[in-house]
């Protein structure tokens, strides 16, 4: 997967983590699984509190927003992908925590376990570049989105 992203696209994809970590804040319990999985996202985008500052985030006042758009909506799914292949193990708990994300977007659950078994089973080859943004998006048009 190509992880070279510009400053903008680095911005965004940290956005989606911090309105995704807020979805699952808000719980009265978090499993410590999802936990464990956030953080680790959180640890792997170099998240830090000059990135909070610049998008303007308060964590103490951080709170869950439904993306606007079809179109952030689908921006968000890409970024879960992102974040799945950070470290190029598709871990099953990391599937969990997007699936359960995506069907807070709106997307069939039935739709999301697809998308998600068809990263997971992907084959990882160096040699090959891999547009996964066009790639999720290729997958939501077949199926309609």
């Amino acid at each position: 997967m190509n992880t070279e992203l510009s400053h903008e696209q680095l911005i965004s994809i940290k956005k989606s983590y911090l309105n995704m970590l807020a979805l699952f804040l808000e719980k009265e319990q978090v499993r410590s699984a999802y936990l464990r999985c956030l953080l680790k996202w959180g640890f792997q985008l170099h998240l830090s509190p000059a990135d909070l500052y610049h998008i303007n985030v308060d964590v103490s006042e951080l709170a869950y927003k439904d993306p606007d758009s079809k179109v952030e909506k689908l921006e968000s799914i890409y970024h879960l992908v992102y974040m799945i292949y950070l470290d190029q193990v598709v871990e099953d708990m990391e599937l969990e925590v997007a699936s359960l994300y995506a069907v807070k977007l709106g997307f069939k659950e039935n739709l999301v376990s697809e998308l998600f078994k068809s990263i997971a089973t992907a084959v990882y080859d160096d040699s090959v570049k891999r547009d996964v943004r066009q790639e999720v998006l290729d997958f939501l048009k077949v199926y309609e989105v």
